[in-house]
């Protein structure tokens, strides 16, 4: 039997090309873009799950226990091109098994997807570098404020655009 996937995520040329990336791999695809398109499914379990963090307007985190209710797959994996161990810990707290950096390499997906158990990441014995630290920093006050960058602005003590554009950057960590 073919196992399933449902990808939401709201950036459509990544949705499209992951989708392709898994039917050649051999995977049943269905794809969401948004909150009223995954409502709408009428199937009541996927194997899998492949969720974007950042969802338009709502946070992923907060998508994981329903989707998990409602689906009971046996992967959900978290997609991010904001990768923030902060983030990270939070899915995997809420219930992904995975929490993986867009762009993302077609084999470290599959490997995700196949892996039975999930395994620790390595831990480097490379210290942060400053600019690593400060985005950590950032990213744990925005989720302490539920990703609101207004709010998030005024604990870290600086303009809001000023955030805005640092959080526009890519992550400075590597994966």
């Amino acid at each position: 039997m073919t196992e399933t996937v449902l990808i939401i995520d709201d950036d459509i040329q990544l949705l499209l090309a992951l989708r392709q990336r898994l039917e050649r791999a051999g995977y049943d695809v269905t794809t969401a873009a948004t909150v009223l398109e995954v409502e709408k499914l009428s199937f009541t379990h996927v194997d899998h799950i492949l969720l974007d963090l950042k969802f338009g307007e709502f946070n992923g985190l907060e998508l994981i226990k329903p989707l998990k209710t409602r689906f009971n797959p046996s992967k959900l994996v978290v997609l991010t091109g904001y990768a923030s161990i902060a983030t990270s810990v939070a899915a995997i707290k809420a219930g992904a098994t995975d929490y993986l950096a867009k762009p993302i390499q077609t084999a470290v997906l599959l490997q995700s997807l196949a892996k039975d158990a999930v395994d620790p990441p390595p831990v480097s014995d490379q210290p942060l570098t400053p600019a690593q630290l400060e985005w950590e920093h950032i990213q744990r006050v925005m989720l302490a404020h539920q990703g609101n960058i207004s709010a998030t602005a005024r604990a870290l003590g600086m303009h809001r655009r000023t955030l805005q554009r640092k959080l526009s950057k890519h992550s400075p960590i590597k994966q």
